[in-house]
């Protein structure tokens, strides 16, 4: 049973999917991308396939352990992809939404699908029933909310994520999380609907690690996974095996 590492170097954490002849097994969040780190991560999990998304200048060391431990791809906008990507210069595409993408076109293909990314920022990228990833949108994700408060502000506090809130805060930080959070769920829906008056009918994927505070608040259906993205490394992978 062959074994793949699917690495999503995101800039808020340092995250592997590992798969087990094609089944998704476990989550590794990795303290670095040291060397001994790399190894450790091929070497303990026996891999055969590994796969790099990445959005941060990590360091070169990690494709080399990665060429050297196992069949290595780095994904960028040169890879072949289960979808096409007519949209302006495509190598400006963050590996992280090509991911997205095609996890939704294995998981429904022929549909159109929407796929929302809540990470450090929130991603919309949308495919149709053609397989074309046309593009989408950038916001600010949930964190970089709370600390745009905090230091473009002089007295407000930086809060940490909390789900339990009510509507109207009582307090300062309870301020905050209604305006961030729920604020957020109310630009996801609008964003839903938006594209619902231009498309018809589609699916709406959600992923990514912030999903669990949202999913309460929104009212358009959903299929959320956080793991999604290391769906779509992996058929990524194998497409290009």
């Amino acid at each position: 049973m062959p074994t793949t590492l699917c690495l999503d170097f995101g800039n808020t954490r340092l995250k592997c999917g590992v798969f087990s002849d094609g089944k998704f097994i476990r989550e590794i969040v990795l303290e670095n991308d040291d060397p001994q780190t790399i190894r450790e991560l091929a070497d303990q999990n026996h891999a055969d396939y590994s796969i790099l998304s990445s959005v941060i200048n990590h360091q070169i060391s990690t494709e080399e352990i990665l060429r050297e431990k196992t069949s290595f791809h780095k994904l960028d906008h040169l890879s072949k992809f289960p979808v096409t990507t007519p949209v302006g210069k495509p190598d400006t595409i963050g590996a992280d939404r090509l991911a997205l993408v095609a996890a939704a076109v294995d998981l429904f293909p022929g549909k159109n699908n929407l796929v929302i990314g809540l990470g450090s920022a929130v991603t919309y990228n949308f495919v149709n029933k053609y397989n074309e990833f046309l593009g989408g949108g950038i916001s600010p994700g949930m964190e970089m909310r709370f600390k745009s408060l905090h230091e473009f502000t002089a007295r407000l506090p930086l809060v940490k994520a909390d789900w339990n809130f009510p509507l109207v805060g009582y307090d300062t930080r309870t301020n905050i999380l209604s305006g961030v959070i729920i604020g957020m769920a109310k630009e996801i829906d609008g964003t839903i609907d938006a594209y619902a008056e231009k498309y018809g009918n589609f699916n709406v994927l959600l992923s990514g690690g912030d999903s669990s505070y949202f999913m309460r608040y929104l009212k358009n259906k959903i299929f959320a996974n956080p793991y999604l993205i290391y769906k779509g490394l992996y058929a990524i992978s194998v497409f290009n095996r």
